[in-house]
C-alpha cells in the first residue's frame, strides 16, 4: 500500500468536496475545505516528501466560466512537480498530450472512454495512441446501484451500464498502466471505506489500483489494507489535516510505511 496524494481543483481553488454533491449546473458542490494556498503549494509539499503518483483533478467542465482558472491551477501544480503527479478531468485524445508535456506522469480518463453509458473502445484506442499505455490511468469511479458498483461519468453525475467486475478489469488492464477508483457514495464523508468494493479490487489486483473514498481514521486504513489484500494504494482527502481533517499527514505516511 502506498499513499497517493490528491489536489482537487474546483472553481479555481484547491478544495475537498462531498463527491456526490458535485453539480455542473451553477458550478455547485458541498465543500468540506477550501485552501488559501494555490495548487503549486500542495505540489511542492508532495515533491519535498518525494511522494509520487498522486492525482490532480479538474472538477469543472470545459464550458464552465471557471475552467480556465481551474486548468491554470492544474498546470501550476504540474510545472512545480514535473513527472510526479497524474492529472484528470475533461481529458480526451486531443488535449491529453498537452498535459503530459506540461509535466503529468499520466492522464486520467473517465467520461471520454465511458461514453454514452458503455466502454467506447474507439476512443480508448485514440487516447492510447495519443499518450501510450504507460501514461494512461483509467478512472473507474463508481456508485452502488442494485447491489453492484457501476462506473459513473461526467464528474460522477451519470451512471453508465458498466459494472465493475473482474472480467471488465481484465479487459481494461490491456489499455492502462493503473486504475483509479473513487467510491463516490462515501467520497468526502470520511465515514468508512466501501468494504465490498475494496475486497473485489484487492482480490483482482493485477495492475496498480488507487482507492479513494471514505477513509477517515487509521482504523479505516487498517481495513483497507486487510480487505484490499495489501494491493491497493490509498488517497485520503477531507480527513487529512492538510485539508482541515483530523488525520495528521506525517502520521499517515509513517503508518502506511509500517504496514
Amino acid at each position: 500500500m502506498e499513499f497517493r496524494p490528491c489536489i482537487d481543483i474546483h472553481n479555481g481553488k484547491v478544495k475537498q468536496i462531498v463527491g456526490g454533491s458535485l453539480k455542473d449546473e451553477g458550478n455547485q458542490a458541498k465543500e468540506n475545505f477550501v485552501a488559501e494556498q494555490d495548487a503549486a503549494y500542495f505540489a511542492e509539499f508532495y515533491k519535498k516528501d518525494k511522494i509520487r503518483g498522486g492525482h490532480i483533478i479538474l472538477l469543472n467542465p470545459s464550458d464552465s466560466s471557471y475552467y480556465k482558472e481551474t486548468k491554470r491551477q492544474a498546470l501550476l501544480a504540474l510545472h512545480t512537480y514535473p513527472g510526479g503527479m497524474q492529472v484528470g478531468g475533461g481529458i480526451h485524445a486531443e488535449n491529453a498530450k498537452e498535459f503530459i508535456e506540461a509535466g503529468a506522469s499520466h492522464v486520467i480518463v473517465t467520461s471520454y472512454v465511458f461514453k454514452d453509458g458503455k466502454v467506447n473502445y474507439n476512443n480508448l484506442e485514440k487516447i492510447l495512441a495519443a499518450v501510450g499505455k504507460e501514461h494512461l490511468v483509467l478512472d473507474l469511479s463508481c456508485r452502488k446501484k442494485d447491489g453492484d458498483y457501476y462506473i459513473v461519468t461526467d464528474r460522477w453525475q451519470k451512471f453508465t451500464e458498466e459494472k465493475i467486475t473482474p472480467e471488465l478489469l481484465d479487459k481494461l488492464k490491456e489499455y492502462a498502466d493503473e486504475f483509479l477508483v473513487h467510491a463516490v457514495d462515501v467520497e468526502g464523508k470520511a465515514s468508512g471505506i466501501e468494504v465490498t468494493l475494496a475486497e473485489m479490487l484487492g482480490d483482482w489486483g493485477r495492475i496498480p489500483i488507487t482507492y479513494a473514498g471514505g477513509v477517515g481514521s487509521f482504523e479505516d486504513l487498517k481495513q483497507l489494507k486487510e480487505h484490499g489484500k495489501g494491493r491497493l494504494n490509498v488517497t485520503i482527502g477531507s480527513a487529512l489535516d492538510l485539508f482541515g481533517g483530523r488525520m495528521a499527514y506525517k502520521e499517515v505516511l509513517q503508518y502506511i510505511n509500517q504496514v
